[in-house]
């Protein structure tokens, strides 16, 4: 079977701090949900309780002959010719999870572990992510990172106190910009802001403060073991740049924004590596020049896997009449 561009049924994650947003890419949100995540392609043996309550979570295919099963199973029938030279994750499976996340309240302060951290620590998995901001209200922050000569001793003293807050930094949530989020940082999407998160494949996340919110578990020793001290690296204007190097890049992936028009195109991975399309606005189509598969209508909120083995030859168009919008993540 020749591998082709895969797509997924969301998984809907209720939070307490979630919302009705997600809406308006195409999810099945009411009025008065409160689903704060959308995960778009996920490829997990387990969750955490404190995540996604414990059990495994596998995005199922939608489309295609392999209509049905599930990312973990396209991993393993294609292997390589799915990722590519990309690392698998631990398990054998898809190695990157993407999500929509959508903050009405503020996130809980919290940290993921390092590799080195999860390698002493079993069931810890390392953790890093980074977050395109999609929609941000009025005075809307991200924190991420601790001041400038705070130690571990005086961060601990003030989580005790529910003062921990002032001693994070944050900074203006601007729609358009990505920040990257290495494990070991201290952070918290706040509330009012809508992002798109790109991150290993892990569900491990260590709460370190809750707002004042009752019932859910804090980890406090373990987050603070775990967080590395001091600011996180600054934002990233993601400008549209088809066929280019990804604006933002880390040791995992490279991220980039592609906005297309008046029947234009763009090569999904110039390099030939496996990608993640997420369409943020617009509709339009991936198509292979040498026709190894049909051609997939892309709308607003869809979430495409490209194989490696049909990446370079795969084009993102604009339709005949409009624009289309997509962040592009390439999977190192």
């Amino acid at each position: 079977m020749t591998p082709y561009p895969l797509v997924f049924e969301p998984i809907l994650i209720p939070k307490v701090w979630g919302g009705e947003r997600l809406a308006r890419f195409g999810k099945r949100v009411k009025a008065g949900d409160r689903i704060g995540e959308s995960w778009e392609v996920a490829d997990l043996s387990n969750t955490s309780e404190s995540g996604a309550g414990g059990a495994e979570q596998r995005s199922v295919i939608a489309n295609g002959p392999l209509a049905g099963k599930t990312l973990h199973d396209a991993a393993a029938i294609w292997g390589t010719r799915l990722l590519g030279g990309a690392k698998a994750a631990a398990d054998g499976g898809f190695p990157v999870l993407v999500k929509f996340l959508d903050a009405r309240e503020n996130l809980s302060v919290q940290v993921h572990p390092s590799a080195a951290y999860a390698a002493a620590h079993p069931g810890a998995h390392l953790k890093a992510e980074c977050w395109y901001v999609l929609d941000a209200a009025p005075g809307s922050v991200i924190y991420k990172g601790v001041k400038p000569g705070v130690t571990r001793e005086v961060f601990a003293r003030h989580i005790a106190a529910g003062t921990v807050v002032e001693y994070l930094v944050a900074v203006p949530a601007v729609v358009g910009e990505i920040h990257d989020l290495p494990s070991g940082t201290c952070h918290a999407l706040g509330a009012g802001v809508l992002v798109a998160e790109f991150q290993t494949s892990s569900d491990t996340t260590f709460r370190v403060f809750d707002w004042g919110r009752s019932g859910r578990a804090l980890h406090i020793a373990e987050s603070l073991d775990c967080i590395t001290w001091g600011p996180a690296p600054g934002a990233v204007r993601l400008k549209s740049a088809s066929g280019a190097a990804p604006a933002m890049r880390n040791e995992f992936l490279g991220v980039r924004h592609v906005s297309l028009g008046n029947e234009s195109e763009t090569p999904a991975s110039p390099e030939g590596a496996c990608c993640v399309v997420m369409v943020l606005a617009g509709a339009g189509s991936l198509y292979c020049e040498e026709g190894l598969y049909s051609p997939l209508n892309l709308a607003t909120g869809m979430t495409v896997v490209v194989p490696a083995a049909v990446a370079k030859d795969t084009q993102i168009a604009a339709g005949e009449t409009g624009r289309i919008e997509c962040l592009v993540a390439t999977i190192l």
